[in-house]
């Protein structure tokens, strides 16, 4: 994919990508203003010299509005705060050679972060992955962390959802959680929608209204998958959760709000009710139903030693 979203660390600095093909001008916000150039199909572009780990930033769209990326990498400051650029390269993993366990293993628990522990953080967290290990679980999923509006959500109304949101802790505090799970044996899923945005700190539909189809879902506007770029924020978020974090899967929730569309029907059409999509990393064959390898390799998954898995009838 040669068109990146979100800001990314460099030999000499950083480059900053936004799609925002309503936008006429499109102005990064770092120490002062500073004009992205416009590029190809809606696409604003800067590369900017002296940007490090740790540097706040947003964009002006039209000089009219300030808006966080929707690509950021976390948001300190809550939805509709300065994004932060973050080095993902930076934290030192100490269970380099794990590969995950046999799909016929898994034992499943699920847990909300800010609700597992009387801190609510990641870090807290790695103090009950022992006990879960001695339960006999053997894969711990998350609840969807990206950034939501307040301090307390279910994560099923994300809004930036390339950024673990910041009540829990920060980047690192989540990998050293993965890290530590995967040094007990312990698998680690993630929880992610994609059917809808949340509402407050939701910009898109100001500079990217392609983002959105006019087809309502029970929780706002559905999203059309039928715009390449659209398609490439998706696939590039599953492969930075998978890559960047280390997960060793992904739970897509409530796909039959995923908005698909087939030249036979001439519409969009919501997926059939009762089917849930895991993206995972399992050493073995699972006992589900596989997407073709073709739509695999055309989503990109291929490439980060992934799969997808559907099976109708799990949990939505």
């Amino acid at each position: 994919m040669n068109e990146q979203f979100g800001a990314r660390l460099t030999a000499d600095g950083a480059s900053f990508r936004l799609w925002a093909p309503a936008a006429k001008r499109v102005d990064l916000l770092l120490e002062k203003p500073l004009p992205l150039r416009r590029g190809e199909n809606g696409w604003f572009l800067a590369d900017v010299a002296g940007v490090k780990a740790g540097a706040r930033y947003k964009f002006r769209i039209d000089g009219e509005i300030d808006v966080p990326d929707p690509a950021s990498a976390f948001q300190p400051d809550d939805v509709s705060g300065q994004s932060e650029v973050i080095d993902h390269t930076s934290y030192r993993w100490r269970a380099s050679d794990w590969r995950g366990r046999r799909w016929q293993e898994t034992s499943v628990l699920e847990a909300h972060v800010g609700t597992y522990t009387p801190e609510g953080t990641y870090r807290a967290m790695i103090g009950k992955l022992d006990h879960l290990v001695a339960t006999g679980i053997t894969a711990l999923e998350l609840m969807p962390l990206a950034d939501f509006a307040g301090s307390r959500n279910w994560g099923y109304d994300g809004v930036l959802w390339y950024a673990p949101d910041s009540v829990y802790g920060r980047p690192d505090d989540l990998k050293a959680l993965i890290d530590e799970a995967h040094l007990r044996g312990l698998m680690v899923f993630l929880d992610v929608v994609y059917n809808h945005f949340g509402p407050e700190g939701n910009y898109l539909g100001r500079y990217a209204p392609g983002f959105f189809t006019d087809v309502e879902t029970p929780w706002g506007s559905a999203i059309d998958y039928r715009v390449p770029q659209v398609r490439a924020f998706a696939i590039q978020n599953a492969l930075h959760w998978l890559g960047e974090y280390r997960f060793d899967g992904l739970r897509l929730d409530a796909v039959r709000c995923c908005m698909i569309s087939a030249s036979r029907w001439g519409s969009l059409r919501p997926k059939p009710a009762g089917t849930s999509i895991w993206c995972s990393r399992m050493t073995t064959t699972p006992p589900a139903h596989w997407m073709p390898a073709k739509t695999r390799r055309a989503a990109g998954i291929a490439r980060s030693g992934t799969t997808i898995i559907i099976t109708p009838g799990m949990c939505c």
